[in-house]
């Protein structure tokens, strides 16, 4: 299996530059921020994923590109090679995720992650996948009080009318977590839905937009995913302190684990970063075959 992964520097002046050019929303930071630990993601997936086939890198544009990574080994794909013209540039997870089958040599199993989700200890194919089935947990959910949950439902409704069903009163939510996906299925739904989902597509997120949940309900609700919970450990850096996060770091009991950017202070921002990237360090101090 392959794992996609889509991530961003807000602090590139170029991606900046874009920003300010095609949108008057203000730039969100804890959506757009670089923690600098993505190398790290990188060192996770060789040493505790070595099944992985090919790691994927999606970007807006050559100057997200780190110069530490190795493009011998890290397909770098960027937005205008899988997204329609007219809908680039983007600043919005959701239709970068609605286009992801798209990547060339994309193998048919694969897990898409997001830059804020390490493997940390061993993990095996059959964490994620069996017997053609994806693994990870589903929840039902009544309200959707909030854009993102009105997202949520958008995908659940967009599901069950590619499937041919009624919509339900009740909106599934999968588990914040790498998703498992089938490319097959994927291709398939868009081209049922293209139109409501093209019709979906903003530069900046709205509650109209659809994410890539469409594709996770698409499979439940065809028996093709199995809803069991993938172990893992979440963090909200709002919250959790920077010395509950190195202590999980130094003595990990998930596979899998997730530290969540929110508005910060400079002070907090910087303290977390720090800590962070000596922890990691720690845990994976060998250069992997994704870095030069």
């Amino acid at each position: 299996m392959d794992i996609v992964i889509t991530y961003v520097n807000g602090l590139d002046p170029v991606w900046q530059a874009e920003y300010a050019k095609h949108t008057n929303t203000p730039i969100l930071e804890k959506r757009f921020r670089d923690w600098g630990t993505l190398k790290y993601l990188f060192r996770g997936i060789e040493k505790n994923m070595p099944f992985i086939r090919k790691v994927h890198l999606v970007v807006s544009g050559e100057s997200q590109v780190s110069e530490w990574i190795n493009r011998q080994e890290v397909d770098v794909v960027l937005h205008s090679d899988i997204i329609p013209a007219e809908h680039v540039p983007t600043f919005n997870s959701n239709p970068i995720e609605m286009h992801l089958h798209r990547i060339a040599d994309l193998d048919e199993e694969f897990l898409y992650f997001n830059d804020d989700i390490f493997p940390v200890l061993p993990c095996s194919a059959s964490d994620f996948f069996v017997d053609g089935k994806g693994i990870i947990g589903m929840s039902r959910h009544l309200f959707a009080p909030d854009m993102f949950k009105k997202i949520c439902r958008n995908s659940d409704r967009l599901a069950r009318r590619a499937l041919g069903m009624k919509p339900s009163l009740c909106f599934l939510r999968p588990q914040h977590i790498c998703a498992p996906m089938l490319r097959s299925e994927q291709e398939r739904v868009y081209k049922l839905m293209e139109k409501e989902i093209v019709a979906s597509l903003t530069p900046t997120r709205t509650a109209k937009n659809v994410t890539q949940y469409l594709y996770t309900d698409y499979l439940y609700l065809q028996g093709k995913i199995i809803p069991r919970r993938q172990p893992r450990k979440h963090f909200s850096v709002a919250v959790a302190s920077v010395d509950k996060i190195r202590r999980f770091l130094e003595n990990p009991d998930c596979r899998l684990v997730c530290i969540n950017d929110v508005k910060l202070s400079e002070e907090r921002y910087t303290q977390m970063r720090d800590m962070l990237h000596a922890s990691f360090e720690k845990m994976f101090p060998q250069k992997s075959k994704y870095e030069i």
